[in-house]
C-alpha cells in the first residue's frame, strides 16, 4: 500500500513529464490516471487488510505498505493472545475432564447458591443434571432443612452427612463445602456407603473372632479348674469325658485358626489362573464323597451326578476346599432324611458347573446377601453344634474369585438351597494337557 502523499507526488511528476512531451491535456489525464491506479491498488490492499481483520486467524497480507509498522505488532500480539487462549481452553478442558473423572460429585455454586456447573457423578449421586439444573438453587434439589441450615451457616469445618434411600438401598453421602473467589462455593459429595460397610465388617470380624475363640477357651478353662479343684472326686469315666470335651474345644480353636490363616493367604496372595494346570474334579469329589458320607452317617439321601472326564484349570487344594465347604454345609443344614443332589458337568452355555442342591432349612434373602462374610451365621447355635467355624463360605467365595468363577446362591426358607460354582469356559490345547489326578 502506498502513502497518499507519495501517490500525489508521483502523479504530479508523471503529469509534468507528459505535459513536457505531450499536450497539457494529456499531462493532466496521465496524472489523473496514475493517481487512480494508486487509488485502486490501495483500495484492493485495504480490502485484503479488512478481510484479514475480520478473520484474524487467517494469513495476513504479504505487504501492507505504510500500515505495516502498526499492524505487524498488533498481529504478533494477537498471535500471542490466541496461543494463550488455546492453552487456557486446553487447560479448562483438562480440568473439566479431571472433575468429571473425580469419584466424588463436584458442584460449583454461585454466591446466591445457584448451580453454575457440576460433574457426572453429581448426577449419579444426587440427581443434578449439568444441562437441566444450571441456574437452579441447590436447595430446590436437596430439600433438607438441615442441609439448608448447614450451608447458610457458613461453618463448614465438619462435613455434612446425609442418608439417601434409592433403589431399595441406603446410601451414606458426605458433603464438604469450600468458598473460593467472588463468593462462589465448591461442593464435594462423597459416597461413604462402601467405607461404612467395610468398617461394619471389620468391627463384626473382630467381635466374631473374639467370640468364637472365647467360647472354647472358656470351656477349656472351666474344665481345667474343675480338674484342679476336684481331682480325687472325679471318676476315670468323668475325667475321660472332660478330656474328650477339652480336646474337642482345642480342635475347634485349631480349626478356626487354620481357616483364618487359609483365608488370609487367599486374600493376600495372587493366583495366575491362566498358568494353573488342569485338575480332574471327579477325583477331588471322590475324596470329598468319603468325608461327606462319614459326616452324614447315612442319614441323608445323597446322589452324585459327576462328569468323570470334565477338567478345569485351577489350584487343586483350593478347589478341593471350596467343594468340601459347600458339601459340608449341605449336610450340616439338611435334617436327617433329607436329600442332597451333587452335580458336576457343563451347563447350557458350556460352562463347567459344580452345584449342590439340598432340601434343608433354606436361607432368607437378607441372610443370602451376607452369608459369605467371615463368621456370619444364619443359625449360630446350630453352626457351633455342627462344628462349623463360620469361615467356610468366605473361603469358598475367595477361591471362586481367584479362579474367575461365580458363586451363585439360590434358596428359600424351609425349601432348601442350591449352591453353584460356575467356572469360565475352558480352552485347553490337547498337547499341553497336564491333568492332576
Amino acid at each position: 500500500m502506498f502513502p497518499p502523499f507519495f501517490a500525489i507526488i508521483l502523479s504530479f511528476f508523471a503529469g509534468i513529464v507528459a505535459q513536457y512531451y505531450l499536450h497539457s491535456f494529456w499531462g493532466i489525464l496521465i496524472a489523473f490516471g496514475v493517481l487512480m491506479i494508486f487509488h485502486i491498488i490501495n483500495r484492493v490492499k485495504l480490502y485484503k487488510i479488512r478481510s484479514w481483520v475480520n478473520n484474524l486467524e487467517s494469513t495476513p497480507p504479504i505487504y501492507m505498505g505504510y500500515l505495516e509498522p502498526i499492524i505487524s505488532p498488533l498481529f504478533r500480539h494477537f498471535k500471542k493472545l490466541t496461543h494463550e487462549n488455546k492453552n487456557l481452553m486446553s487447560l479448562n478442558r483438562d480440568i473439566m475432564e479431571a472433575a468429571n473423572a473425580y469419584p466424588a460429585g463436584v458442584i460449583i455454586l454461585n454466591s446466591d447458591y445457584t448451580i453454575q456447573w457440576c460433574n457426572k457423578n453429581a448426577y449419579s449421586l444426587i440427581g443434578i443434571d449439568n444441562r437441566r439444573d444450571i441456574g437452579t438453587s441447590i436447595f430446590n434439589i436437596l430439600r433438607s432443612p438441615d442441609f439448608y441450615k448447614y450451608v447458610i451457616s457458613g461453618i463448614w469445618t465438619k462435613p455434612y452427612l446425609s442418608y439417601v434411600h434409592k433403589n431399595e438401598q441406603t446410601y451414606n453421602l458426605k458433603y464438604e463445602l469450600t468458598k473460593y473467589h467472588n463468593g462462589g462455593i465448591l461442593v464435594l459429595c462423597f459416597d461413604n456407603t462402601a467405607i461404612d460397610r467395610m468398617k461394619t465388617t471389620q468391627q463384626d470380624f473382630v467381635a466374631n473372632v473374639s467370640h468364637e475363640l472365647k467360647t472354647p477357651l472358656t470351656v477349656l478353662i472351666g474344665f481345667l479348674e474343675t480338674l484342679g479343684n476336684l481331682p480325687d472326686s472325679l471318676t476315670n469315666e468323668q475325667k475321660e469325658h472332660f478330656h474328650q470335651l477339652m480336646q474337642e474345644q482345642a480342635i475347634r480353636m485349631q480349626a478356626i485358626i487354620s481357616d483364618l490363616l487359609a483365608l488370609s493367604e487367599l486374600e493376600s496372595s495372587k493366583l495366575d489362573y491362566s498358568q494353573q494346570p488342569e485338575v480332574k474334579v471327579s477325583a477331588l469329589l471322590e475324596s470329598a464323597k468319603r468325608s461327606i458320607d462319614m459326616l452324614s452317617g447315612g442319614h441323608h439321601k445323597i446322589t452324585w451326578n459327576v462328569d468323570e472326564d470334565l477338567t478345569i484349570r485351577g489350584k487343586q487344594t483350593e478347589l478341593g476346599s471350596a467343594f468340601t465347604n459347600i458339601l459340608t454345609n449341605a449336610v450340616r443344614y439338611t435334617p436327617e432324611g433329607g436329600s442332597i443332589d451333587v452335580f458336576w458337568g457343563l451347563n447350557d452355555k458350556g460352562n463347567p458347573v459344580f452345584s449342590v442342591k439340598d432340601s434343608g432349612l433354606g436361607i432368607s434373602p437378607t441372610d443370602i446377601s451376607r452369608i459369605t462374610e467371615r463368621f456370619y451365621r444364619v443359625d449360630k447355635s446350630r453352626s457351633r453344634a455342627s462344628g462349623g467355624t463360620g469361615l467356610g463360605l468366605a473361603i469358598t467365595k475367595h477361591v471362586a474369585l481367584r479362579h474367575q468363577a461365580k458363586l451363585l446362591i439360590e434358596s428359600k426358607l424351609n425349601q432348601g438351597s442350591t449352591f453353584s460354582l460356575i467356572f469360565p469356559i475352558q480352552n485347553f490345547e490337547q498337547e499341553e494337557q497336564n491333568i492332576i489326578e
